[in-house]
């Protein structure tokens, strides 16, 4: 899944892409580079951002989707929190809601995913992109994800939105310490047991610079272990802006493990 930040203020790309025109070209060049999804987003989540209103958020992402649609022949998911904009962005042409805020209490945007057969990023968060990450806190994170998982698995089946088009994604970042969000990466065997898809963003996040420094100001090689840890775990989408590089260490991996299962006598001594 190849990220285009339609924002000014995003914590990753600084904003380069925040030009419409950029933001198409940028979206195109990352499905050559092997993205199999786009992924749309006109407000930024990272730690403290502060909200977008829903006129300027659609008049951010809309144009980029609509143009995107005719130009690609993956899926767009939209990254978005508010139902209005998911509505908008699938009647444009995206067909995959992302939606960080999957742990708010209205079904509002359930419905909008059940009307329009879009599939569905649930994603877990502790709080909210403004207070996420002042204190986050856990009695054993894994077992509390599952939890929420389960939860969610079973309240959008009875709003309408079928197991088959759920996605789950821990949320690594999101009202995540360090220790809490490399928990889950280790542990995300425990999630793709749940039987549904498993997807996982770590693209850029700071907590990868916090683990033996950041050589050139660079978190790619970290965010390529993670990368390669949640295939080999069976995570099935990697979150990723940094796709070429991203896709060459998912296809090392999958190869890796292929061979070991055809390898005769593998597992014995």
């Amino acid at each position: 899944m190849g990220i285009v930040n339609v924002t000014p203020d995003s914590f990753s790309d600084g904003g380069q892409f925040f030009d419409t025109r950029k933001a198409i070209a940028h979206g195109e060049d990352l499905v050559r580079q092997g993205a199999g999804i786009i992924d749309v987003g006109g407000e930024s989540t990272r730690p403290g951002a502060a909200p977008v209103a829903e006129e300027e958020e659609l008049r951010r992402v809309i144009p980029v989707i609509e143009k995107l649609a005719q130009a690609i022949k993956v899926p767009i998911s939209i990254d978005t929190m508010k139902p209005g904009v998911a509505r908008k962005a699938i009647e444009a042409g995206a067909s995959i809601v992302n939606d960080v805020a999957a742990n708010r209490a209205g079904v509002a945007m359930w419905e909008v995913v059940a009307e329009t057969e879009a599939g569905y990023v649930c994603m877990h968060m502790q709080g909210t992109p403004q207070t996420m990450q002042v204190n986050p806190s856990y009695t054993d994170v894994v077992a509390e994800v599952k939890d929420f998982f389960m939860e969610r698995l079973d309240a959008l089946s009875r709003n309408g939105v079928v197991g088959e088009r759920v996605i789950l994604d821990p949320g690594i970042g999101f009202g995540k310490s360090l220790a809490h969000n490399l928990q889950l990466i280790g542990s995300l065997r425990e999630f793709t047991k749940l039987g549904a898809p498993v997807l996982v963003g770590v693209s850029r996040k700071s907590f990868l610079g916090r683990v033996g420094g950041e050589a050139g100001n660079s978190r790619l090689p970290a965010a390529l272990a993670c990368a390669s840890l949640a295939i080999e775990a069976g995570v099935s989408i990697i979150r990723a802006h940094d796709v070429a590089e991203t896709v060459q260490a998912v296809r090392m991996t999958e190869a890796i493990a292929a061979s070991g299962k055809s390898c005769p006598g593998h597992g014995t001594q």
